[in-house]
C-alpha cells in the first residue's frame, strides 16, 4: 500500500453523516470546537462559512467544506448575521419549534463528521489545514468526488434500508477523495502532507509502514532511498516534524494499539509484530507513549467495544450536545466496568499495584 493508505487504515477513519438540514433566511449557526472533523455540502441556495482568523467562504451549490480539526466556525445566510449556538438550535428543533423556518428562499445542506480514534500521535492529522474548501466550479475537482457526493445526497433523501451504514462508507471514500484532490491541486510548502508528495521521504515512510517489526537503523533507511544519512535525517524531520526513528516508534505504537484492539493476539506477539523482542521493553515504551500498559489499554478498549452505549455519538448536525452524551456515557461506563470487575480506572489500578510493590521494599 502507499503511505496514505497505511495511515488511513491505521487511524481507523470513521464517518457519520447527518440528516439533511433546511434553513430559510435570515439564519446563522455557531458550531463550537469539537474533536471530530466536520464537513458540509451545499445542495440548494447559498451560505457563508467562517472560521475565526480565516477568510469568509461563500459556498455555492455543490461546494464542500471540510473542517479537519473541528475548529469552531459559523454557517450563515450572509456575512454579519447573528449566529445562535448549535445547542440552542438543536434544543428548539427537539421541542418541535425549529428555528429558521420561514417563507424566504430555502438553503439545504448535508453534513457529517469524521473521527480518527487512533490518530492522537500521527502527524498526518495534525498537518491538515484548518479548512479545506472544494469549489464545485473548479475543474480540478475530480469526477469521482462529485459522484460520491451525489450518491450520498440520494441516500440522505431516500432513507432506504441500510442507508446509515452505506452513508458512513461513502463518507469515508469522500474523505480520501478530498485529501487526494487537495494534495493534487494545492502547492503545499511544508508539513507531513508535503512528505507524502516527496518521492524519497514517502518511500521511506512506506518502508516503515510495511515492516515495522524490522530493526531499522537510520543508515538503512537513508541508503534505501538513495540519500546520505545527514540529508535524509534533516529532510525527514523538516517535513514530518520528528526524526525517522521517532516516527518509527510512534508508528509501532499506533500499530500495536490496532492489534491490541482486536483481542486475538497475546501481548508478547503484539510486541514482536511491531519490532520489540522483549515484552518488558514493549510495556515500557507503550506506557510512556499511551499513559497505560498494553494490558490496561486492551481491557479498556474491549469494554468500549463490547458496550456500544459507552461510545454513542449523536447523529444530529453541529453536535455541541456530544459533551452531554459523554457525561451520560461516563455514568454508564461506571456500571459496565463494575460488572466486568473493573470498577476503577485500569490506569489507577496499575498505579496502586506499583505503589504496593514500593511499599513492600525494605526501607533504610
Amino acid at each position: 500500500m502507499d503511505p496514505l493508505s497505511y495511515i488511513l487504515d491505521s487511524v481507523k477513519l470513521k464517518a457519520i453523516v447527518y440528516q439533511k438540514i433546511s434553513f430559510t433566511a435570515p439564519w446563522g449557526i455557531e458550531i463550537a470546537q469539537d474533536e471530530a472533523s466536520q464537513f458540509w455540502r451545499l445542495l440548494k441556495g447559498s451560505c457563508y462559512v467562517k472560521i475565526p482568523g480565516g477568510k469568509m467562504i461563500k459556498m455555492k451549490v455543490g461546494d464542500l467544506v471540510l473542517v479537519p480539526h473541528g475548529s469552531n466556525h459559523t454557517i450563515s445566510c450572509a456575512p454579519g448575521i447573528r449566529c445562535v449556538p448549535a445547542a440552542q438550535y438543536l434544543k428548539a428543533r427537539a421541542s418541535g419549534k425549529p428555528m429558521f423556518q420561514g417563507m424566504d428562499d430555502e438553503t439545504l445542506m448535508i453534513g457529517g463528521h469524521f473521527e480518527f480514534p487512533n490518530s492522537t500521535m500521527h502527524p498526518f492529522v495534525k498537518s491538515l489545514p484548518r479548512v479545506i474548501w472544494m469549489d464545485n466550479t473548479n475543474i480540478e475537482v475530480s469526477l469521482w468526488l462529485q459522484q460520491v457526493a451525489g450518491f450520498m445526497n440520494e441516500e440522505v433523501f431516500t432513507g432506504k434500508p441500510g442507508s446509515q451504514v452505506l452513508l458512513g462508507r461513502l463518507a469515508e471514500v469522500l474523505f480520501i477523495l478530498i485529501i487526494r484532490s487537495y494534495l493534487q491541486r494545492t502547492n503545499i510548502k511544508s508539513g507531513f502532507l508535503l512528505a507524502l508528495k516527496d518521492e524519497r521521504i514517502s518511500s521511506s515512510l512506506k518502508l516503515m509502514h510495511e515492516a515495522p517489526a524490522k530493526d531499522w537503523t537510520l543508515n538503512q533507511l537513508a541508503k534505501a532511498v538513495g540519500m546520505s544519512r545527514s540529508l535524509y535525517s534533516k529532510d525527514f524531520k523538516k517535513l514530518v516534524g520528528e526524526t525517522p526513528l521517532s516516527y518509527l516508534t510512534n508508528w509501532r505504537i499506533l500499530r500495536s494499539k490496532e492489534l491490541l484492539s482486536g483481542n486475538k493476539t497475546n501481548i508478547i506477539e503484539v510486541a514482536s509484530n511491531v519490532g520489540y523482542q522483549s515484552e518488558a521493553a514493549f510495556n515500557r515504551i507503550f506506557k510512556s507513549k499511551v499513559g497505560e500498559t498494553p494490558a490496561s489499554y486492551r481491557r479498556r478498549v474491549m469494554a468500549l467495544q463490547n458496550n456500544p452505549l459507552l461510545s454513542v455519538k449523536s447523529l444530529d448536525p453541529m453536535d455541541e450536545v456530544r459533551k452531554t452524551y459523554q457525561r451520560q456515557n461516563d455514568e454508564r461506563a461506571i456500571e459496565v466496568l463494575k460488572k466486568l470487575n473493573l470498577s476503577k480506572d485500569p490506569r489507577e489500578e496499575e498505579s496502586q499495584v506499583q505503589k504496593k510493590k514500593q511499599d513492600r521494599r525494605p526501607r533504610l
